[in-house]
């Protein structure tokens, strides 16, 4: 039972950025996800483990406060934790000399430490007694399973707004046993591994830790027939479709809370949130500059020599006519003010670029012409 190193689960290197965990988390995650492996009974594990690793290192803060744990000595002082003796039972942990007692480590979430509780909670397994307890079972309601996902858009939507269904992959109670693991008819009985108790201690260096026992996943109950949807585990991946409404003016790396989107709640309990990041693919017409939006149209020759008028789709399809003046070079912008994008109240304005084109090929005729120009501009009229 010892600790995890999150960095060793996903296989990168303490100095790894955020972009680079990221990156090997998505390939682990799709190599490892249970769907794609369903004849391996480990790949459920497996992929809960990486999960575990990327929700802390994933997070800039979170991996802030587990670095420092190993700075201080974290995996040294705790290490090896069931090298010694488990303390099995409700006898409570075993004290050696100089011992500061049983630790609970999400405890330390509440004394102003930013939540190390959670972080130790999961480097030695997850889930530390409930306080004053003395239990880890989960008897009442629990809070859903917050998800996290990309959303890739096209660049009108990203800018319009709209609505956007995409499909999710959440952990939820299995509706065969209801979160207790038991096939349907079965008794649940006291789990003999930690005596009901539903965690077990183990003790090293004047420290006992805490964690749910692995016989009972923190029940302090064991089902004389395990349920065969879920395998006991009380849960089950799931895949559901879930319509987004995108809000006007997202952008490539917006991120957005939808509360209650998230994975159901057992026994009872609130629904987690769906955490949505964006990103937005480019169009083939406009360009985006904060809200403003860049229109690039093309005009002949004689049309920015002369000057002409020109009709813009606007990014809703409205046309707005726009008066070239004479003499206009290629690279010229033109403003519309408030044709741009619009979010929390404000809104940019559309810009028209010339680009002024040269033909590649011309007739006998339009060569003739074109030398008689450049003939006059060499000798213009007095």
């Amino acid at each position: 039972m010892a600790e995890k190193d999150f960095y060793a689960v996903l296989g990168v290197p303490a100095s790894a950025t955020q972009d680079e965990i990221k990156k090997k988390y998505r390939k682990l995650a799709a190599k490892h996800h249970p769907d794609k492996n369903p004849t391996d009974p480990k790949a459920a594990e497996t992929f809960k483990g990486i999960s575990e690793a990327y929700t802390t290192l994933g997070d800039a803060e979170k991996r802030k406060q587990y670095d420092e744990m190993r700075r201080l000595g974290a995996f040294g002082g705790f290490g090896g934790a069931g090298s010694r003796g488990a303390s099995r039972g409700s006898g409570g942990t075993r004290s050696q000399s100089g011992a500061t007692g049983n630790v609970n480590f999400e405890d330390f979430g509440d004394v102003g430490l930013g939540g190390l509780g959670d972080i130790f909670s999961s480097m030695f397994g997850g889930g530390g007694a409930q306080r004053n307890s003395g239990s880890a079972r989960r008897t009442g309601p629990q809070r859903g399973q917050d998800v996290e996902a990309a959303l890739e858009t096209d660049f009108r939507t990203a800018a319009l707004g709209g609505k956007v269904s995409v499909e999710l992959d959440v952990t939820e109670e299995c509706a065969t046993c209801h979160g207790s693991g038991a096939a349907p008819g079965a008794k649940l009985v006291t789990c003999e591994e930690c005596n009901g108790r539903g965690t077990i201690s183990f003790g090293q260096g004047g420290f006992a830790v805490q964690r749910p026992c692995p016989v009972c996943l923190g029940r302090g109950q064991v089902p004389t027939e395990r349920c065969p949807t879920c395998a006991g585990a009380g849960e089950v991946r799931t895949r559901r479709k879930v319509q987004i409404t995108v809000p006007s003016g997202v952008d490539t790396g917006t991120k957005i809370r939808l509360k209650g989107q998230g994975g159901r709640g057992t026994k009872g309990g609130q629904p987690g949130d769906l955490l949505i990041t964006f990103s937005v693919k480019p169009d083939r017409f406009y360009k985006r500059e904060g809200l403003d939006l860049i229109a690039p149209v093309p005009i002949s020759i004689p049309d920015a020599t002369l000057g002409q008028k020109i009709n813009v789709k606007t990014l809703d399809g409205t046309k707005v006519s726009i008066r070239i003046p004479a003499g206009t070079q290629s690279g010229k912008r033109f403003r519309v003010r408030g044709q741009g994008i619009e979010k929390d109240g404000a809104k940019g304005d559309l810009i028209v670029q010339t680009e002024v084109q040269v033909p590649e090929k011309l007739t006998p005729e339009q060569e003739e012409a074109m030398k008689a120009f450049a003939e006059a501009m060499k000798h213009p009229s007095a």
